[in-house]
């Protein structure tokens, strides 16, 4: 079952999209990067995959890409639109935040503060394109709750190496073979984007299980 409605911030009217599952026993909120939408391939993705597994999935389109336009706003703003949106959620569930790029650290900002029972964080940026010595470590140690990184084996803003091991607090890290930040895979890759798409499904999915909600996921 889908059903989409506004949500007013102080920054404007952002969008929440949201999957249900018919008996869910956790929510899922993404909120999407700073260069694209909630149509992003891994978004979709998990919006199209988890509800069958027990998993409401809610996409939040923040004020700014509503507006149409192309460059997002403050991350502070981020945060503001991530929080109203989490209160708009009408479920009963074990809540997990999470988004991609900028909507992942927008999450790990804000997971203890919302509640959240976990924080999904898909291509963190770990540090900008080139520039290692800015690392925002600090934002993903931070998040106070058990974390998954989903990250690209060639993203220029942080490759899987790049992070520290072992990983901050409760976080554990997924890698999507020869994608890149956008999790795309070369056409000569071994994997095809499917396969791909297979992996950060089933990383979050047995993720939340063991994190969140045990082994009650609905089938």
């Amino acid at each position: 079952m889908s059903e989409e409605r506004p949500v007013p911030t102080a920054y404007g009217e952002g969008r929440l999209v949201m999957r249900r599952a018919r008996r869910p026993v956790a929510t899922l909120l993404l909120s999407h990067g700073a260069g694209g939408g909630i149509e992003a391939r891994d978004l979709a993705a998990l919006a199209a995959a988890l509800p069958g597994q027990g998993i409401n999935v809610a996409l939040f389109e923040q004020p700014w890409r509503r507006a149409g336009k192309k460059v997002a706003s403050a991350p502070a703003t981020l945060d503001v639109g991530l929080r109203a949106a989490a209160d708009a959620l009408r479920v009963r569930t074990p809540l997990v935040v999470g988004g991609r790029s900028a909507g992942a650290r927008s999450a790990a900002r804000t997971a203890k503060e919302l509640g959240a029972q976990g924080c999904l964080a898909i291509s963190f940026p770990l540090h900008p394109p080139g520039k290692p010595e800015k690392s925002r470590l600090a934002e993903l140690a931070g998040a106070g709750v058990p974390t998954l990184v989903v990250q690209g084996e060639r993203d220029p803003m942080g490759r899987p190496e790049e992070f520290p091991d072992p990983l901050p607090g409760r976080t554990d890290l997924a890698v999507v073979p020869e994608a890149d930040h956008g999790l795309a895979v070369p056409k000569r890759a071994a994997l095809t984007e499917a396969d791909a798409m297979a992996i950060v499904v089933e990383s979050t999915l047995e993720w939340i299980v063991r994190e969140v909600v045990g082994n009650d996921v609905a089938g």
